[in-house]
């Protein structure tokens, strides 16, 4: 299997919104797009899963033109999409059917994912005949949950049918650290089980740690494509962070070095290359400064993302 999506353009009137738009997923794992609101990302993820019609181009699901009707397909979408007064079972089962899982297989797959993501007490309730003030407890509704909640609810919901390709459009919006870290261990058990992956966030550290491809879009356009860790050593070790006693400013000022950020944790430089960062550590030494922190690393993908994009335009 694999995905491409070949000269893909989206126009609304005059506005040209995905233009010329190319990429592919030759094998499972987890493909990034990236970009500003308003760039592109969740056009083209509509028009990947047929929501929406475009204006020319081709998207190809192992060597034939896709077609989503006939496909398993898994989509958590940015948007709240549950029915706020029906209950969680009612409508994890629905949507269980609509994928054609028989009801006594998706009430065995709801049971794993619910404990998988620590929502039973909301699914499941005491027995009918344990009354509260005389009342029999009612089961539990979409609009009685958090935020964080509803989207544990509509992540089992993407993931009942036991989909092989799976959209999760800003999967931790939202989330407190407990449950993006419950969401992350999620998103593992995906890649393990070898599935197609495509994910949407602003959430860089999260790229990086999930995603080997990405594409940036910028006002529709690719301006970044590829594998992750090639893109990163073409940039080369130029982030350099150092922390020292007392004042290093006069050094920092001798090697004319840009000052990209300055915290308590110490000073973030740019350099043109190993051998400047070498001979900046080394000067430090020589003058007897206590040197704390010392690191020079490759650009991280936000430092990247705000590079391409402009940071004027990031949100």
């Amino acid at each position: 299997m694999s995905l491409e999506v070949k000269n893909l353009v989206k126009k609304y009137g005059d506005k040209t919104v995905v233009n010329n738009l190319s990429f592919e997923m030759k094998n499972p794992g987890v493909y990034a797009l990236l970009g500003t609101n308003g760039a592109g990302k969740t056009t083209t993820i509509r028009i990947i899963l047929g929501m929406l019609s475009y204006d020319s181009g081709e998207v190809i699901w192992s060597g034939k033109p896709m077609n989503p009707l006939n496909m398993n397909i898994g989509y958590l979408a940015e948007e709240r999409g549950l029915y706020p007064k029906f209950t969680l079972m009612d409508q994890l089962i629905y949507f269980a059917a609509l994928k054609n899982v028989p009801k006594d297989e998706a009430k065995k797959r709801i049971k794993y994912w619910a404990e998988r993501l620590e929502v039973e007490e909301y699914i499941y309730n005491a027995p009918s005949d344990t009354r509260i003030k005389g009342k029999k407890q009612k089961d539990k509704t979409a609009d009685q949950l958090s935020k964080g909640n509803q989207q544990k609810i509509q992540l089992m919901a993407a993931l009942l049918s036991d989909p092989e390709f799976i959209v999760l459009d800003e999967p931790l919006s939202g989330l407190d650290p407990v449950n993006s870290d419950l969401f992350k261990s999620i998103i593992k058990e995906i890649i393990a089980n070898e599935k197609y992956l495509i994910m949407s966030s602003h959430q860089m550290a999260t790229i990086e740690e999930f995603c080997k491809d990405i594409t940036i879009l910028n006002r529709g356009n690719a301006v970044l494509q590829g594998d992750l860790n090639v893109i990163k050593k073409g940039y080369g070790r130029v982030n350099m962070i150092v922390k020292c006693e007392g004042d290093i400013k006069p050094y920092i000022e001798a090697f004319n070095l840009p000052v990209i950020n300055e915290t308590p944790d110490g000073y973030h430089l740019k350099v043109t290359g190993e051998e400047q960062a070498a001979l900046f550590l080394k000067r430090l030494i020589e003058e007897n400064v206590p040197v704390i922190r010392y690191e020079l690393r490759e650009p991280s993908l936000h430092e990247i993302f705000v590079e391409k994009v402009g940071e004027g335009n990031e949100n």
